[in-house]
């Protein structure tokens, strides 16, 4: 399980998960979500995009 390291990073896994759906586009990724989008699967996408966001810095 991949867990995020900061709230950025678990961002950017949201955004890369919400274009690996379908529900947003594929262009509108941009840094790290488009990175995240061509080289993880669905489902590492969905573990780091749901770490708990508590103990998180802003950015790693």
């Amino acid at each position: 399980m991949a867990d995020a390291k900061s709230k950025a990073q678990q961002r950017a896994a949201g955004a890369a998960l919400s274009a690996k759906r379908g529900e947003t586009k594929v262009g509108d990724l941009q840094g790290a979500s488009k990175q995240m989008y061509d080289s993880m699967s669905e489902s590492e996408l969905e573990d780091m995009a749901s770490t708990d966001r508590s103990d998180l810095p802003e950015t790693a």
